[in-house]
């Protein structure tokens, strides 16, 4: 796995030497070229003016901000060179809070975290050591690419991983969503409903998380190489029944798929039977 960024850890007066690497493995990402559809040949990008349809070489373009209908301000590179943030190649740690205090539409991006040198091997650890018994998480700030991100860094198995966070400025208001209920619920439906999730409680690791339109995606493209014909699933449609009922027949489903496997009689009986000999 390669680093694609170094730099350091700072709290307080403690410094780590760490290199950052994506957590997300892009490489498995399925991607589709534009072709012609009349010979194959795969298409341009072809930068148009869309007012006179001029074709337009890099030279010719300009960054503007819309600040009225039609009516712009522009900004070129030395305007961006003034606000410019130096990069200090040091993550500042400000605090550390609980993860519950995190609203999760703010996590972006996640990195793993490892050591850089057998110098940061005990202090890192350390680190990990003590976000994981007290189950904080770290909150910093660190500037790349001349810009500054706020980043959360915790535990995880034997290493720490870092994401990168969304400002909380830019996240709307939930209850901005049109249409969210204000009605009561039934105090019996709401029994229920909390019975069907304490009897569908599990744990993540053993939930089936496989990204199945990838899977789905990848049969599909080897049949089609393969000359075979693409066959889809029908679609199986289900009766619609009353929410009381649902709830139910819902949880007996649930309690019946975590039943424990019976032991067959007959081998109880041979262990027995081998006893007494």
């Amino acid at each position: 796995m390669r680093s694609m960024w170094k730099g350091h850890i700072r709290f307080s007066m403690v410094t780590i030497p760490i290199r950052l690497y994506n957590a997300v493995d892009s490489g498995r990402t399925i991607s589709f070229n534009q072709l012609h559809r009349e010979d194959n040949g795969r298409v341009g990008y072809d930068k148009k003016c869309k007012s006179c349809g001029e074709a337009l070489k890099t030279s010719d373009i300009v960054k503007g901000y819309e600040f009225g209908p039609d009516e712009y301000v522009i900004v070129e590179s030395e305007d961006f060179e003034k606000v410019k943030l130096k990069s200090t190649k040091v993550i500042e740690i400000e605090g550390f809070v609980d993860l519950e205090e995190i609203d999760p539409s703010l996590f972006e991006t996640p990195y793993f975290v490892g050591p850089d040198g057998d110098v940061a091997d005990k202090v890192y650890a350390l680190l990990r050591g003590a976000l994981k018994e007290t189950g904080r998480i770290a909150v910093g700030r660190v500037v790349t690419r001349d810009r500054e991100d706020v980043v959360l860094i915790g535990s995880q198995g034997d290493g720490l991983i870092l994401y990168k966070l969304r400002y909380p400025q830019f996240i709307r208001d939930i209850n901005a969503v049109p249409g969210l209920p204000e009605i009561e619920v039934e105090k019996k439906e709401l029994e229920l409903a909390k019975s069907l999730v304490d009897s569908m409680a599990t744990s993540l690791d053993d939930l089936d998380l496989n990204d199945r339109y990838h899977d789905a995606v990848k049969e599909m493209l080897q049949a089609k190489i393969d000359g075979k014909e693409v066959v889809t699933a029908a679609e199986e449609v289900k009766p619609v029944v009353d929410i009381m009922t649902a709830l139910r027949e819902s949880i007996e489903q649930a309690k019946a798929e975590k039943k424990p496997m019976k032991k067959a009689a007959g081998a109880k009986k041979a262990k027995k039977a081998k006893k007494v000999a």
